[in-house]
């Protein structure tokens, strides 16, 4: 009779070691490991480092929604930005990381892709995993976004964008009013044929909407308008500039909705050999990285982006700390930084 092949019983899984675990070990109550992950000022320091060595060592990790849920916290703020695909809205981010991190806060991050129907899904995936807060992009929501954040009852602050009714707090800037103020500096700078090229975002349009009054307002030409795809990269400002030079020739400015646009717009300039601001100049928005480094040095509108998500960081943790916010609506303003390019 032929013997079967021994075989070997499958390894049982690790098992995940415990907060018990680590109190038998330490030699504690499991109430004192959970003080010292919790509330760790309401444990001597001897104790408090004894637990933290044994924990690192034992490579214990705290279940925090668990403690999340007993104390109605989670200590997670969720974040909403329309892109992460380039540095826009990048310094907002590190502002909101920076400042909570301090406390003791982790950072979500969500992306719309320029979508409402995004952001309400991802409104709602957060608010499902019982984040503390939340940073919304902008002012324009569906109903349904705005309906569930009510429900919700928790921290809201929008940025980039002002209204006078946000629906909590708001730490931005007025985007008409900046782009009524690039259309002015345009103007007094003497030129008087003018483009804006950008998406159909509802910021894009806003500094769209500024310029044209403004530029209307002083008799000026109705500038022409080029529509980019929202979160356009370098290649947009590369074929809308061509775009504008071929079938425009007599446009000689052009406003650029961010930075990165205007940038590809003047690598193509240099590839053409058109002569910036000699034949036609160039500004963008939000003072990127990118913006002095082209050649020519781009004039741009300053915006306080990292400030922004320092302040709405501030407000969030004032809110999670029971107090009021004396400036729910915090308007950070903008400057026109001038450059070579114009």
């Amino acid at each position: 009779m032929k013997r079967k092949p021994e075989t070997s019983s499958p390894a049982a899984p690790a098992r995940a070691v415990t907060k018990e675990d680590v109190a038998r070990a330490a030699g504690v109550s499991h109430i004192t490991v959970s003080r010292v992950i919790n509330t760790p000022e309401k444990v001597s320091p001897d104790t408090r480092a004894k637990v933290e060595s044994f924990i690192a060592s034992m490579g214990y990790i705290p279940n925090l929604l668990a403690g999340g849920l007993a104390s109605r916290r989670t200590r997670i703020v969720a974040a909403i930005v329309p892109t992460i695909s380039h540095s826009i809205f990048a310094e907002t981010v590190r502002g909101l990381s920076e400042r909570l991190s301090l406390q003791g806060y982790q950072l979500l991050l969500g992306q719309t892709n320029y979508s409402e129907e995004a952001e309400t899904a991802l409104v709602e995936a957060f608010i499902g995993r019982r984040v503390d807060g939340l940073v919304l992009t902008g002012v324009q929501h569906t109903a349904r976004t705005r309906q569930r954040l009510k429900a919700a009852g928790i921290p809201v602050v929008e940025t980039w964008d002002l209204t006078r009714r946000p629906i909590d707090m708001l730490a931005g800037f007025d985007n008409v009013d900046a782009g009524r103020a690039m259309g002015n500096y345009l103007h007094d700078k003497g030129y008087r044929r003018m483009a804006f090229v950008g998406g159909e975002d509802p910021r894009g349009m806003a500094r769209f909407t500024g310029m044209r009054t403004a530029l209307l307002a002083l008799g000026a030409a109705e500038p022409v308008h080029v529509r980019v795809p929202m979160g356009s990269f370098l290649h947009a400002g590369r074929e809308s500039i061509a775009m504008l030079l071929d079938r425009h020739p007599d446009v000689d400015a052009a406003f650029f909705s961010n930075d990165v646009i205007a940038a590809g717009a003047a690598m193509e300039c240099a590839r053409r050999g058109v002569a910036v601001p000699g034949r036609i100049a160039l500004a963008g928005f939000a003072n990127l990285e990118i913006a002095p480094e082209v050649l020519p040095a781009l004039t741009t509108v300053q915006i306080s982006a990292h400030q922004i998500g320092l302040t709405a960081a501030d407000m969030l943790l004032t809110r999670f700390d029971g107090r009021n916010v004396e400036q729910p609506v915090c308007d950070l303003g903008y400057s026109i930084i001038e450059r070579d390019s114009t």
